[in-house]
């Protein structure tokens, strides 16, 4: 028997993290249900950011059982750049500080037949139907998919198939994608178009794995919407949680691994990081800020990006009109997939009594996303808590804008202008 045959192995399932407990609470049972699947074999999970355990804390208690081989799986719907630099920085890092130690990195749950399975389950669910008895069409209804939106076009795109592939699948009379992060249509402005196609009955289902703030938010959208329209049926799908389908499409990921499907084929998101890196592409100091203070919407950016936040805050207080606009806490489960065209090299210089040691700083890496200032994208969140790491992007000329047009009708948000 080899020495890879007779290493004890163990599964990762890596996540973003979130400053919503309720998220950290329904990604464990994700590691529940997989541990499930693999009794044999211990399953743990990490964060990013914001959240315990850190990615590191799950990898020591992996490594504390004995573990020298290791499943890790990205918890992410599309590979945007967390799944193809963060985690995998995360990883190699780890991998290179424990001599023994081989980490096999999977990939992201993607278009899965399972992943569009459970999605369309949950659709089913909102409109009291039953998904192994569906009716043959649903013309009378328009779905709305909310995908994350990131500065990813790739991603992007994959959530706009995805709305396509659940039309086909579901007759629906009309289909559409908005976002509820960085690219466009926002998920405001997309309601507001969209309303004027005359459906009575519209269902707007979130393609996320778990809540947070930005469930939160599109739920708030959502209800304004309504609000304005009251003879029009809005109807919010569940996002899809630990549906036994995700479940499915989390262990297909560690078969892939364990049966050696990403040794060959195309290329993966390890040995494109590895590649990447070694070709100067990629600038690895995202090492993303574990244990900040969940309630500071500052930590964890460079003092570019908190200069500029603060100021925006500054621009939308309207102390003139007798009250002030305040930006509200934004969900940083987000894709950072970007990078300024100056850099920031600063560290955040905690510790933590948790028999474990970080050398890592913390410094963004933000791609520039070339549609910032698109009329119907995140300049019109300002106000409804913008993804604010992305803030430093917009122009002067952007700010003022958007704060006339607050200033114009206080009593709308900047979507509502639109």
């Amino acid at each position: 028997m080899s020495y890879k045959e007779q290493a004890k192995k163990g599964i990762m399932i890596c996540g973003h993290g979130s400053r919503d407990k309720d998220a950290e609470r329904e990604f464990g049972l994700v590691a529940k249900g997989l541990k499930e699947r693999y009794p044999d074999l211990p399953v743990e999970y990490g964060f990013l950011e914001f959240s315990a355990p850190n990615i590191h804390m799950g990898l020591n208690s992996l490594v504390n059982q004995g573990v020298e081989e290791i499943y890790a799986i990205p918890g992410m719907l599309f590979a945007a750049t967390h799944a193809k630099n963060d985690i995998p920085s995360v990883l190699t890092t780890y991998e290179e500080k424990h001599p023994g130690l081989h980490i096999n990195y999977g990939r992201e749950l993607g278009l899965q037949d399972d992943m569009i399975e459970a999605f369309q389950a949950r659709i089913y669910e909102s409109l009291g139907l039953d998904p192994e008895n569906p009716p043959e069409n649903l013309y009378d209804t328009m779905l709305v998919v909310v995908g994350r939106g990131t500065s990813d076009t790739s991603a992007n795109a994959e959530a706009a198939k995805l709305t396509r592939i659940v039309n086909e699948n579901m007759g629906f009379g009309w289909a559409d994608t908005v976002y509820s992060g960085v690219t466009y249509p926002s998920v405001g402005v997309g309601l507001e178009k969209l309303m004027k196609l005359g459906f009575k009955r519209i269902v707007v289902a979130p393609y996320f794995l778990f809540t947070g703030r930005l469930i939160k938010r599109i739920q708030g959208y959502v209800n304004k919407v309504a609000e304005a329209n009251p003879g029009v049926e809005l109807i919010q799908a569940h996002y899809l949680s630990d549906h036994s389908r995700v479940i499915d499409a989390f262990q297909n990921r560690v078969e892939e691994i364990m049966q050696g499907e990403l040794q060959t084929g195309e290329e993966t998101l390890m040995n494109s990081f590895k590649r990447r890196l070694a070709a100067g592409e990629v600038d690895v100091h995202h090492h993303h800020a574990e244990f900040v203070d969940p309630q500071d919407d500052t930590q964890g950016l460079s003092e570019f990006d908190t200069k500029h936040f603060t100021n925006l805050v500054q621009a939308l207080d309207h102390a003139d009109h007798g009250h002030s606009l305040v930006l509200k806490h934004h969900d940083h489960s987000h894709d950072h997939g970007h990078s300024h065209d100056h850099s920031h090299d600063h560290s955040h210089g905690h510790s933590h009594s948790h028999g474990h040691s970080h050398d890592h700083s913390h410094g963004h890496s933000h791609g520039v996303y070339k549609h910032i200032g698109h009329p119907m994208g995140p300049r019109t969140m300002i106000g409804e808590g913008i993804c604010c790491c992305f803030m430093s992007q917009f122009t002067d000329e952007i700010l003022k804008e958007e704060k006339d047009k607050i200033d114009g009708d206080c009593t709308k948000t900047a979507f509502a202008h639109r």
